[in-house]
């Protein structure tokens, strides 16, 4: 049997998808998948999340706030499909298990095809954002992790090199 992968903290990029795709995870279940139930994004919301968004659709994001079909759909699939699995990819990655690899490759392309969908209804919608280049410094995270982590996960096992590294007697 081969020795583990190396301790999470001396795989920078691993530990940058962990913590990143924490946030996301969060996000995902606790601003996606309510707002995609159809708990009011609004000042009043009784859930508090989903006041916070009120105040960026007010300013960034206005669809959020009579959000389109399309909008919703990509809010349920955040928050019923790709946040339970970020779960599964962050303790995958820490754990530097390679089952994860075509797992990682299929939520990499589903989340980016979210994401242009996304865009495509900001920015050809009725309420596209005020501050183009605010919005994306927000937005653009999720299109280009799920990017990085596909290039991440391009080797059969993406772990194999600390895996060499981590072997007794290896130079």
């Amino acid at each position: 049997m081969s020795a583990p992968p190396d301790s999470i903290l001396r795989r920078p990029l691993d530990l940058a998808f962990a913590v990143f795709f924490s946030f996301s995870a969060a996000y995902g279940l606790f601003i996606s998948l309510p707002e995609s139930l159809g708990v009011p994004v609004a000042p009043d919301s009784p859930w508090v999340p989903l006041r916070w968004l009120y105040d960026w659709a007010v300013a960034e994001e206005p669809a959020h706030l009579d959000p389109p079909i399309s909008l919703l759909s990509s809010a349920a699939l955040d928050g019923f499909v790709h946040a339970p699995f970020l779960c599964v990819l962050i303790y995958a990655l820490i754990r530097g298990r390679a089952w994860i690899r075509v797992p990682a490759l299929l939520f990499a392309g589903s989340s980016m095809t979210n994401m242009f969908y996304y865009f495509v209804q900001t920015f050809l919608g009725p309420h596209p954002p005020p501050n183009v280049a605010y919005y994306l410094a927000f937005n653009l995270p999720w299109l280009i992790a799920p990017m990085l982590l596909a290039f991440r996960m391009r080797e059969s096992d993406p772990f194999h090199a600390m895996r060499v590294r981590a072997t007794p007697g290896s130079a």
